[in-house]
């Protein structure tokens, strides 16, 4: 099942550094030679979304997206994925599939 999401970057390895970093066995094996973003589902927040999100203990919901092309931190991606069976990661449906509102 595909869904889109619209995040911004926190966190971008390129495949090169994938070995340099401490990923959960099954991700590493699922990222091979892909970029995997960790993404904060929706943007990023206003002024008020921030205070209202700690005044009401709200987490930041970050998802981790396994993907073809590259990205930078703080730039903005709407992403069509598939849902893998690790919690809270997944994959671009197609090839080349982001872009920046």
């Amino acid at each position: 099942m595909t869904e889109t999401i619209t995040g911004e970057v926190l966190h971008a390895i390129p495949p090169e550094e994938l070995d340099e970093h401490d990923l959960e066995p099954a991700l590493r094996e699922l990222a091979e030679s892909r970029h995997v973003l960790v993404l904060r589902r929706g943007g990023h927040p206003s002024i008020l979304e921030l205070l209202w999100a700690f005044l009401s203990r709200t987490p930041i919901e970050a998802v981790t997206v396994v993907t073809d092309r590259p990205a930078t931190e703080d730039d903005e991606l709407t992403l069509t994925v598939e849902e893998t069976e690790l919690a809270g990661v997944y994959v671009a449906a197609t090839p080349g599939n982001c872009s920046t509102p």
